[in-house]
């Protein structure tokens, strides 16, 4: 039996900037672009979500929703440098970490003797140790896997802590919304609520040859989840799978050559970025994304085994003639695969 632990820092980029500047704390606060270039909120304090502002949102509708909101750039080297204390604390607990970004991981702990192995009691220190270190609250879920212990720290959030032991799995599941369960999106949701089914309970109710005809392969997933069971592994090396990078430009681009003139540009700092990672993952596929002034997206790929600029024009062709709608958004990237042993062998010849 796994005790896991997901660790989830409570509005990170927004409360590493109140912790340094006072006048930010009582203020409803957001991290994010400029509303007048289609900059979006990256994060926000719970004072501005109390107006409905939420992270991914366009500055702009923030700005109508709160209009007393503060909008600050973010400080990207700053979070990087407080998410490695924090993640030196975790590391005085447990070497399986697996982050999932700067502010959230899951730690297994249950080989870990500290306070005789209690995970109550280990996330109960992490958390008071990193408020103590850092000034940063953190909230955390205790349970058996990955997938109860990432819904059991949002559930006291923030600055809260929710344990799932074994034996209370399968009454806290009983009544647990089916839109909690991680890939139910709003058009998942809507179809299982046309079939009556609201709770994990009711997914309980489904033959798991009915869940895959409705649903393909997430059929299966649901059938799992619901009950409860998640085989994943905490794994401290996680596999790179795709590189990109994307911009979003602050007039529309309302032609396909203006949208093609911008794909150098993109390459170049593809490039840049694929170049940390070369000697260990090779492209094995390239993609393009659009995203229309009307906020709807499209993306195309294709396979290859070869880096080169002259791929993406094509992809990106055939994506605008999609919607040939003006253009908010471009980006474009690289699928990646791990690097053959022969291939590694020969790039440490050099």
């Amino acid at each position: 039996m796994r005790k896991i632990i997901h660790c989830d820092c409570d509005c990170f980029f927004a409360a590493v900037e109140m912790r340094d500047n006072p006048d930010y704390r009582d203020i409803p606060l957001a991290v994010g672009g400029h509303s007048d270039r289609r900059g979006v909120i990256a994060t926000c304090n719970y004072i501005a979500r109390g107006f409905g502002v939420r992270s991914a949102m366009p500055t702009k509708t923030a700005l109508r929703l709160c209009p007393d909101l503060k909008v600050i750039p973010g400080h990207m080297a700053k979070y990087r440098e407080v998410s490695a204390q924090i993640m030196s604390i975790y590391q005085e607990v447990t070497d399986l970490i697996e982050p999932l970004s700067l502010d959230e991981a899951y730690l297994d702990v249950s080989a870990c003797n500290l306070f005789s192995g209690s995970g109550t009691r280990i996330a109960q220190w992490l958390r008071a140790q990193v408020a103590e270190k850092t000034g940063i609250t953190i909230s955390a879920g205790v349970a058996p896997n990955k997938f109860l212990a990432k819904i059991a720290s949002d559930w006291n959030k923030p600055n809260g802590l929710c344990v799932i032991a074994p034996n209370d799995v399968e009454a806290f599941l009983a009544t647990l919304p089916v839109n909690k369960l991680h890939g139910v999106g709003k058009k998942t949701a809507e179809r299982l609520h046309a079939m009556s089914i609201f709770t994990c309970d009711d997914v309980k109710g489904i033959p798991l040859h009915e869940l895959r005809e409705h649903f393909g392969q997430f059929g299966e997933r649901l059938y799992h989840l619901s009950r409860g069971i998640d085989h994943r592994p905490v794994t401290s090396e996680r596999e790179r799978k795709s590189i990109s990078v994307e911009h979003t430009f602050a007039e529309d681009l309302m032609t396909l050559d203006e949208c093609c003139a911008k794909i150098p540009l993109l390459c170049g700092e593809l490039q840049q970025r694929y170049s940390k990672y070369r000697s260990e993952a090779a492209v094995a596929g390239c993609f393009v994304k659009v995203k229309f002034h009307d906020f709807t997206q499209t993306t195309i790929e294709q396979q290859v085994t070869y880096e080169d600029e002259a791929l993406f024009s094509p992809l990106l062709v055939q994506a605008w003639h999609r919607s040939q709608k003006p253009v908010r958004l471009l980006g474009i990237g690289y699928r990646l695969t791990k690097q053959s042993t022969d291939l590694q062998q020969q790039l440490s010849l050099w």
